[in-house]
């Protein structure tokens, strides 16, 4: 996951994203920088403009969390309600065993 940060920092600093220089953050980061996978990411990122994924993931985020979950045949309210009531029938049999135990 150290080489995805490497690539963010190098992309979010305007520098150019190379093995030589991921292996840099990495080890400035106090880690041991491993050749392959430094290779890995530059490859897999080749031709990838980062600042786009991560706009457009941000954009998916948005409109994921906009949409409302729509309940399955109108049931999902009424079992809420269920389970606040039950909820409430838990802290009240709670509180009254607590009551017994200091004698109330």
């Amino acid at each position: 996951m150290e080489y995805v940060y490497a690539a963010l920092l190098l992309d979010a600093a305007g520098k150019e994203i190379n093995e030589k220089n991921i292996e840099e953050v990495v080890k400035a980061a106090g880690m041991s920088p491993d050749e392959a996978q430094a290779k890995a990411i530059v490859a897999s990122l080749k031709g990838v403009n980062i600042k786009d994924v991560i706009k457009n993931a941000q954009a998916m985020q948005a409109s994921a969390a906009a949409a409302p979950a729509a309940p399955a045949h109108g049931a999902a309210p009424e079992k809420k309600k269920e389970e606040h009531k039950d909820d409430s029938k838990k802290e009240e049999e709670a509180a009254g065993g607590l009551a017994s135990l200091f004698g109330g």
